[in-house]
Order: structure tokens, then C-alpha cells, then sequence
């Protein structure tokens, strides 16, 4: 049997994700952000972590969803990745579960638009399907990276 690999869940929408607990650095509330003029439509802003800048994305426009309701804040999926720490802004937060390899399907065909780039692969739960993300493919907004700002 494979190791297990821990992933960090949470929702956008009615999709329910995962990402690598390795990769998470933290998941915290809703923080106030500064926009950034001219920035793409995916990047909130910026947060103040304890003195650190973090970029922020939504993944809902990331992945070109609806907006979210007026007054329902994201939570933030802190993120370490090659160029710094990134935040995804996500719905939910779920919780963090210990899957092996041998539930891990390739991401089936009713994967349509921009997730079917973004998603690695799928486990089959007994209730629904953990689409696993790839961050790095996430915090690629365009051709560039999203990285650390300052």
C-alpha cells in the first residue's frame, strides 16, 4: 500500500479542493487587503501576514466562477511555493485528510474550462471527488508567476 499524503481541503462553489499539507503554511480568516491598481482581475490584493506581504487570490476568478455574495468574506489557504507565499481566497475551509495514492484517479472529462488545467487529479471519496490543485499552476496568473511582492 501507498504512503498516505495528507491534503488540506476546502470549497470554492460547490467544487471541493485539496491541496498538499506540505504546501500550506496556514489557513486563516478573512484579512483586509490593498488593491493593487492594474492588477489582473485574479488578484485581490495584498494582506500584511505578521509583517509579511502576501499576495491574494481568488480562486473563484482563478477558476471563473460566479462572484461570491455580497457580505460571505473567503477564507485564506496561505501557501509556500518556489517564488514566496501566496494566499488562494476559498469559500470553506474543510478539513484535512490522509489519502494513498491508490484512490487517486486521473481528473475525468467532466472537468471542463480553466479547472481541467489546474487539477492533477481526483480522489474518489464515498460522497463526492477531491479535485487536487496544483499551486503552482494556480499562482500562474498570465504568463507570470505570483510571487512575494516588495
Amino acid at each position: 500500500m501507498a504512503d498516505p499524503q495528507q491534503y488540506c481541503t476546502f470549497i470554492v462553489e460547490d467544487l471541493f479542493f485539496g491541496v498538499e499539507v506540505l504546501r500550506v503554511q496556514e489557513v486563516i480568516k478573512y484579512q483586509d487587503m490593498t488593491q493593487i491598481p492594474l492588477a489582473p482581475c485574479t488578484i485581490k490584493g495584498l494582506i500584511n501576514l505578521r509583517g509579511q506581504i502576501v499576495t491574494a487570490i481568488d480562486l473563484r476568478q482563478r477558476l471563473e466562477l460566479p462572484e461570491r455574495m455580497e457580505g460571505q468574506d473567503p477564507m485564506n489557504v496561505v501557501i509556500r511555493t518556489d517564488d514566496g507565499t501566496v494566499s488562494l481566497l476559498v469559500d470553506e475551509i474543510g478539513d484535512v485528510l490522509e489519502l494513498t495514492d491508490d484512490t487517486l484517479e486521473p481528473p475525468p472529462p467532466t472537468i471542463h474550462g480553466v479547472a481541467k488545467e489546474l487539477v492533477t487529479g481526483v480522489h474518489k471519496l464515498e460522497d463526492q471527488l477531491l479535485l487536487i490543485l496544483d499551486t503552482d499552476k494556480v499562482i500562474s496568473v498570465g504568463s507570470e508567476k505570483v510571487g512575494v511582492a516588495g
